[in-house]
């Protein structure tokens, strides 16, 4: 049985507060239990600095020294085999793994980490070199889209592995499909920085709509719902806000809407894409990087087009049920080829051999 070390500096997969980030750290316990490894959350040190203070960034860097040493201790009675850190970045950087997996003697591998050079200076210029130093040191990095490569391909030392792990879903089967035939649905979180911008482009596209008996449904909560339901005014009961969901009542309302409607503004690449498919929902989304790996069929409307080509898109999937059971079709099959847990534990696997992990 492989012993090993899991951390995600950012967010650890047993925090309270539910994200994409934990999300995504829970799968990757759960991919890598799959294989019948034994996983140690291995710390719970929470290195971010959001607003970029030197002062933070050395108070950080200095706590990390003890937990160092306390996870070297632990590594030590645990037996790790290899250790893998999720999410490494200038905001947020892996401070204690390649030390730890140095004293250990052990692999270092990571899971979606950032490079991001023109962060060496400025205000998180003292993380930025500590993600970057991080990044050199592991043996293999896994890579969720072809835009994270492309920097990490650039600064990879000659003997870094990195292997692309389509972002999946925490499950080893398909749920329950939708019949398509309800309201339409968004999910986001309501954050004024990093989801605002998408239900602006959602206002301006129901705007745009034919009044033909539409309707939309918003899971998601946060400091920027007033902003929110203040957008949503103007089309009166045609829209209605659900509040934050649990997973069992957000894959209730997947099974029970025609299709999502999600911009995907600065999104990475988005869970929510990968939940609505699978529950085989059509997705209305632009074609943005990152995003767009994780979209089925061959197009989606260009950022230039703006909130027209999406209502044009929307309508069109709205008058032709015929089309969108085949896009619900091409999604399904799509999750269950790349996106499911079974498929991202091999991937997993073949990395931990590259490293030696076996």
């Amino acid at each position: 049985m492989m012993r090993l070390a899991f951390y995600a500096p950012m967010k650890p997969p047993d925090d309270p507060v539910p994200s994409g980030d934990r999300s995504i750290a829970r799968g990757l316990v759960a991919a890598l239990e799959h294989l019948g490894a034994e996983v140690t959350l291995a710390s719970r040190f929470r290195s971010r600095d959001g607003r970029g203070n030197p002062e933070v960034q050395a108070d950080l860097m200095a706590q990390a020294t003890s937990e160092i040493t306390r996870a070297v201790a632990q590594g030590k009675t645990a037996g790790w085999q290899a250790w893998l850190t999720y999410h490494n970045y200038y905001k947020a950087p892996d401070l204690i793994g390649p030390h730890v997996a140095t004293a250990l003697g052990i692999p270092y591998l990571q899971i979606e980490s950032t490079r991001a050079r023109k962060r060496l200076d400025g205000p998180w210029a003292a993380f930025a070199k500590a993600a970057e130093a991080a990044s050199d040191t592991a043996q293999v990095i896994f890579y969720f889209t072809k835009h994270d490569a492309e920097t990490l391909h650039c600064d990879a030392p000659q003997s870094q592995v990195l292997i692309h792990l389509p972002p999946f879903l925490n499950r080893n089967t398909l749920p329950a499909a939708s019949d398509l035939t309800g309201p339409m649905l968004s999910v986001g979180m309501m954050r004024s920085a990093a989801k605002l911008p998408s239900y602006r482009i959602i206002a301006e596209t129901l705007a745009m709509l034919p009044d033909t008996g539409w309707s939309l449904q918003i899971a998601g909560d946060g400091p920027a719902r007033a902003e929110v339901e203040a957008l949503m005014v103007p089309f009166g009961d045609k829209v209605r806000c659900l509040g934050a969901l649990d997973e069992a009542a957000l894959r209730e309302v997947y099974r029970t809407s025609s299709l999502l409607f999600w911009p995907g503004v600065d999104e990475a690449f988005g869970m929510v894409y990968l939940e609505a498919q699978a529950a085989g929902l059509p997705v209305i989304a632009q074609d943005r990087p990152g995003v767009r790996e994780v979209l089925a069929g061959a197009s989606h409307p260009a950022v230039q087009d703006g909130p027209a080509a999406l209502a044009a898109r929307i309508t069109d999937l709205m008058k032709n049920p015929a089309k969108r059971h085949k896009a619900a079709s091409e999604a399904r099959n799509m999750i269950t080829q790349h996106h499911l847990l079974p498929a991202a534990a091999q991937v997993l696997r073949r990395g931990l051999a590259e490293a030696g992990v076996q």
